[in-house]
């Protein structure tokens, strides 16, 4: 079985990204404080990287900016690729399947304009 629940603050505004044959993606890095303090009585925070596609990506660029608190859920995926000096990277990522937002920040979008979003409102038709 594989399947991560993460709950933590984007730290930087998700950027969407079109890849070849028309998919998106957004990747973005979760701050996840530790439920412990360490020695010095200070509270370590753990940096998670995190990808999603697709409408869930779409919906992540367009609803969160950084310190957005939200929780993901899916699976964890390792790969590794070659840099161009020849050293081989490994990363391990979150690949999320479900989001769940709980405290929104500005988008960047909105963030660059200086606007403060509109909470959304039910409009009743006669």
């Amino acid at each position: 079985m594989n399947h991560v629940g993460l709950v933590g603050r984007i730290t930087k505004h998700p950027v969407l990204r079109e890849l070849a044959g028309g998919k998106v993606q957004t990747s973005f890095s979760l701050a996840i404080n530790r439920t412990y303090k360490n020695q010095n009585g200070e509270v370590d925070t753990d940096f998670v990287l995190c990808i999603a596609w697709g409408r869930l990506a779409e919906t992540i660029v367009n609803h969160c900016g950084k310190g957005s608190l939200i929780g993901v859920s899916g699976r964890i995926q390792s790969r590794n690729y070659d840099k161009e000096d020849g050293t081989r990277v490994f990363l391990t990522e979150i690949v999320a399947e479900d989001v769940r937002f709980y405290q929104l920040k500005p988008t960047e979008a909105v963030a660059q304009q200086n606007i403060v979003p509109m909470p959304p409102v039910d409009f009743i038709l006669p």
